[in-house]
């Protein structure tokens, strides 16, 4: 379970939350993680969490943006520079928790536009970039998992053609791919298509409905996203994220102006069973019919 319906800085008292995910049955918790200049703070906070995490049986995995005035589509070399710096913090972080994983859409700063498509040059600085990160990241045991967002959050990578383009680019083992069914669901012409596209690097599954909350409760269809996981035999993580007016600095940033659930509480407990339940039906899509349509 993806921790933004509850929090965006993890500065909270999560025991009870970690403790009612637990024991609503999840194995793992997806916690957000943004980097300050108390960089030794930082390492204890995460420190504490993962010890926390862990001490009620829960793996930990860690998701991240980059702030805009940090984007590795920079002209300027310092400014790329800082944000190489900035994600290797955040992988620190991680690491500190226990994380092996770290997806995001590290790429670029979170909602910055230059109102064109992505020039050959903004292409090339990240790539760069994200190697110099990737490199980092192996010597803490961290794999970067590369979220594409839809085309009102981001204009370098929006679809899963981009991901594995970029992933081949960086040409690095710790650089992977992650597949979200919210930007997937806006961007992509056929979304068991993208799965296959991506499955070569696939390490992170986030299920996110349509209008951002409880899943199998909108129009996504999951039954489809689930068993092409399972044709392509997907075997990693696979996190709920939702977003709900709380916190307010992150419904503001997500566009939610409305509640589309009791609770967080209520929303996680129903996901889980709606996830359990689709994890036991998916049946690969092994056939193709008369009309030429995918079948299970």
């Amino acid at each position: 379970m993806n921790l933004f319906v509850w929090t965006m800085s993890m500065d909270e008292d999560m025991a009870e939350t970690l403790r009612f995910l637990k024991e609503t049955g999840f194995e793992f918790v997806e916690m957000p993680v943004g980097g300050t200049d108390d960089r030794a703070a930082d390492l204890a906070k995460w420190t504490q969490l993962g010890q926390q995490a862990a001490a009620l049986g829960l793996d930990v995995q860690t998701c991240s943006l980059l702030p805009p005035e940090l984007t590795l589509l920079s002209p300027d070399e310092a400014v790329r520079q800082a944000g190489v710096e900035y994600l290797k913090h955040v992988v620190d972080c991680s690491a500190a928790a226990g994380s092996t994983i770290l997806m995001g859409p590290l790429f670029a700063g979170f909602k910055t536009f230059a109102g064109r498509p992505a020039t050959a040059d903004e292409w090339q600085w990240s790539v760069e970039s994200m190697r110099q990160v990737a490199e980092y990241a192996q010597t803490k045991g961290v794999v970067l998992a590369i979220e594409s967002l839809n085309r009102f959050e981001t204009y370098l990578l929006t679809c899963a053609d981009d991901v594995v383009r970029y992933v081949e680019a960086v040409d690095h083992p710790y650089c992977r791919a992650a597949f979200d069914t919210f930007h997937a669901n806006i961007e992509e012409k056929n979304v068991a298509d993208a799965i296959r596209k991506l499955a070569p690097y696939l390490v992170h599954v986030q299920i996110s409905e349509n209008d951002r909350s409880t899943p199998g409760q909108g129009q996504i269809r999951f039954e489809q996203v689930f068993n092409t996981l399972a044709e392509v035999e997907y075997a990693g993580p696979i996190a709920i994220e939702a977003f709900g007016p709380n916190p307010p600095q992150l419904a503001a940033a997500t566009h939610i102006f409305r509640p589309m659930f009791a609770s967080a509480e209520q929303l996680a407990a129903d996901g889980f069973v709606y996830l359990r339940q689709m994890l036991e039906e998916a049946q690969p899509i092994t056939e193709i019919s008369d009309s030429g349509v995918l079948e299970a």
